[in-house]
């Protein structure tokens, strides 16, 4: 996919993000609208992965350690092809596969069940141990928040990954600066997260912008040819992004929109999906 390509997707993904959400009445807009740009481009660009065959012996793994912004993984994975868009609207319904969290027994394409703040590195890092280990050629990505990167497993888990030399292996910190309860350095910094990872033996790359496909394409070409060492990137992204009233607004971290601001949201996206098709 050209870059115009990777653009108008993300602004596909962030229209099902919203429309589900508002469905479910509940769910995390927030967060999984600051990653929309990393879920396009590690599923359309970046990773080894087939809809028809989810379960390929040789696929990508991809584990969303913050489990919370499903509705950013679930309309990648519908809009990649996994299962029909429609069913977004399904979320968090009584009876949907679409959970609140991924579960990878009734999801199509979910590599790994997650929700549990800070366990999700640990599986991840399992996989990539284990494909060493079978000699296997398979890559492991995953996702963590930078409010959820205060949990102490994540540093149990980067120790072993950074000891074991996982080069297979890339953790993604979506640093949009803010968790449920306010900006992540008033609550319990983490800062500085470039220094912590490096420490433990990670390469690290800082992504200035973490919504931009040029930038994340250099970052993830970059962990392709680390050796040695597993990979850290460290993106600053936008909180909300897309959607004018949720950008930079912590009170939209795990919040529905009513039916009034699903139509600005959605009248939001129009616009930048016009102004993408006319580029």
């Amino acid at each position: 996919m050209n870059k115009l390509e990777l653009q108008k997707t993300a602004n596909e993904i962030r229209k099902g993000i919203v429309t589900a959400v508002h469905s479910a009445k509940a769910g995390h807009p927030g967060g999984s609208l600051s990653a929309t740009e990393l879920f396009t481009y590690l599923y359309f660009e970046e990773m080894n992965i087939d809809p028809k065959d989810p379960k390929k012996p040789d696929r990508d793994r991809f584990v969303l350690s913050k489990g919370h912004t499903a509705p950013g993984l679930y309309s990648t994975l519908a809009n990649r092809g996994y299962f029909p868009v429609e069913d977004l609207k399904t979320l968090r319904h009584l009876g949907s596969y679409l959970q609140g969290h991924p579960d990878m027994k009734h999801i199509p394409g979910v590599d790994m069940s997650s929700g549990s703040l800070g366990q999700g590195i640990s599986a991840a890092v399992g996989m990539a141990l284990s494909a060493k280990l079978s000699g296997d050629s398979y890559r492991v990505y995953t996702l963590l928040g930078d409010g959820e990167i205060q949990e102490g497993q994540v540093w149990e888990a980067s120790m072993f990954a950074g000891a074991r030399k996982l080069d297979n292996l890339v953790v993604i910190v979506d640093n949009n600066g803010l968790q449920i309860d306010g900006k992540i350095e008033d609550v319990c910094s983490p800062y500085p997260i470039d220094k912590k990872f490096e420490a433990f033996n990670f390469h690290v790359i800082n992504v200035a912008d973490g919504n931009d496909f040029d930038q994340l394409k250099a970052a993830f070409d970059e962990a392709k040819e680390t050796k040695g060492m597993p990979t850290a990137i460290i993106m600053h992204t936008l909180k909300g992004k897309g959607v004018s009233f949720m950008e930079g607004q912590v009170g939209w971290h795990g919040k529905a929109p009513n039916d009034e601001e699903y139509a600005i949201a959605m009248a939001d996206l129009e616009k930048v999906g016009e102004a993408l098709c006319q580029k």
